[in-house]
């Protein structure tokens, strides 16, 4: 784990000097400036002068990287299980790629508003096997009361996004795969952040950045790893 950190880091180190060094010379062109150029940016504009600049920068971008790719494999593993033991679920998702898309192409970004099955699929995923458990902690700047309960400022919340998911009060049958319950009951439950009994990528202004990306991905993905 140690020696896998030390070079995602200097994999990571030597983007970030790549960078500084065009943003010198003048010869980076636009095509080339991503999230690096941009963390580079506000780091010269001093927003960050209490803090060892290239460890900032490192930080955020990998925590980017982990965060996404870990969560990303961690739903598209969970998702072929439920599909390998539900064979109607699995055959509707073929008709539908088959009607949408057809058998002699990938499935391309523009298709994705047309998989609506597909997408269900995801979202029930996301709820039956959700990448991360438990939510970012939030921490309390003041003192104050949730259900009746006294938080002292700076205590640290996190929310049991497992056991939500699970509640029968909310769900029928929160054991049961059943992509079909966000067609009908859940159709429109929103999966960002704007319904609080269904958050896969959080809520606020700490939401997961990668929202638009996960999900055209998992969708774009998910297909080519059981069709």
């Amino acid at each position: 784990m140690k020696r896998t950190a030390r070079e995602v880091d200097q994999v990571q180190g030597s983007w970030v000097e790549e960078h500084r060094r065009k943003r010198f010379s003048g010869s980076m062109n636009e095509a080339e400036q991503d999230f690096n150029h941009v963390m580079l940016s506000v780091i010269e504009d001093g927003q960050f002068s209490d803090h060892d600049h290239d460890t900032v920068i490192n930080a955020t971008c990998l925590t980017l990287i982990i965060g996404g790719s870990d969560s990303t494999v961690i739903t598209l593993t969970w998702a072929l299980c439920p599909l390998m033991n539900n064979p109607s679920t699995l055959k509707r998702a073929q008709d539908e790629l088959d009607i949408k898309v057809g058998k002699h192409r990938q499935v391309d970004e523009s298709d994705i508003k047309n998989l609506v099955y597909l997408q269900a699929i995801i979202k029930e995923t996301l709820r039956l096997y959700p990448a991360a458990p438990l939510s970012v902690p939030r921490e309390a700047m003041e003192d104050c009361t949730m259900a009746g309960f006294h938080i002292q400022a700076g205590t640290r919340l996190l929310v049991n996004l497992w056991k939500l998911y699970k509640n029968p009060r909310i769900w029928s049958d929160p054991l049961e795969f059943q992509p079909e319950r966000f067609l009908t009951k859940h159709v429109d439950l929103d999966v960002r952040g704007q319904n609080f009994e269904f958050l896969p990528f959080g809520s606020g202004r700490r939401v997961c950045p990668g929202i638009s990306f996960a999900l055209e991905f998992l969708v774009c993905v998910e297909p080519s790893s059981y069709f």
